[in-house]
């Protein structure tokens, strides 16, 4: 038992030192800004922020926090362009 937990514990080391073998697909973070926490989440493979500014401008101090901390384990373009929502077709 002891060997398999040895084991299991270098294969993790192993795994967090290449970080291309994570991909985060969900997240939830809590960002204390300078006047109070926003939440910023994952998905649909893009950030979003609960904050009047990201609602407005589809960017902001917050999401670009997680970006730059989470980016070797998001999908590419996670953090959006600012400016106003893409319409769908």
């Amino acid at each position: 038992m002891q060997s398999a937990l040895h084991g299991m514990i270098q294969k993790g080391i192993r795994y967090a030192q290449e970080p291309e073998r994570v991909q985060i697909a969900a997240l939830e973070v809590a960002v204390r800004g300078d006047n109070r926490e926003h939440v910023v989440r994952l998905s649909d493979g893009r950030l979003r922020c609960d904050c009047d500014h990201y609602h407005h401008e589809r960017l902001c101090a917050h999401v670009l926090t997680v970006e730059r901390l989470f980016r070797a384990h998001l999908p590419a373009n996670t953090a959006p362009y600012p400016g106003p929502e893409p319409v769908s077709s």
